[in-house]
């Protein structure tokens, strides 16, 4: 197995990872998305959140669920190599799939300190916000990179190949 395949955990493993993370008094970050087709919105957005603790724990929606969020066209990458490109990023201690229509399950059973979402969410709208906030744990927003969409960037591939 190599280095980027070994991030990409179950969920047993990442909650005994995320335990001994916490025991070891390292702030355990968690964030979540269907990262389609990585661009730099992405990339800055992950790289602020990791910022704010000492690990980051990033749930990454099946193919299942992309498909069901955003239509079926997507996602454009399948699921193991979202998981293996997701999983590269030095700033990604563990990458874990989950295919229910939110993150919640996945965070309660992780357990994460801080909970990070993009600006377009409010604290009182991110999945899983009031159990983090109950553990006395902390839910933040992050500005986003204005200009960056993977919807915006499929179009214009479809605009330029017509």
């Amino acid at each position: 197995m190599n280095l980027t395949e070994s991030k990409i955990l179950r969920l047993e493993e990442a909650i005994s990872t995320v335990e001994a993370w916490q025991r070891a008094g390292q702030k355990v970050v968690f964030t979540n998305g269907c990262f389609d087709i990585v661009h730099l919105g992405h990339i800055d957005y992950l790289e602020k959140a990791r910022a704010l603790g000492d690990r980051m724990v990033l749930g990454l929606n099946t193919d299942a669920s992309v498909s069901r969020l955003k239509g079926p066209l997507r996602p454009v990458v399948n699921e193991y190599a979202r998981a293996r490109l997701m999983a590269a990023l030095s700033f990604i201690d563990a990458v874990i799939l989950f295919d229910e229509p939110t993150p919640s399950q996945l965070i309660e059973a992780v357990k994460p300190d801080i909970l990070v979402k993009g600006d377009d969410y409010t604290v009182e709208n991110i999945a899983g916000a009031d159990f983090v906030l109950g553990r006395g744990g902390e839910v933040k927003t992050i500005a986003l990179v204005q200009g960056y969409s993977t919807t915006a960037l499929i179009e214009k591939i479809k605009q330029g190949y017509k």
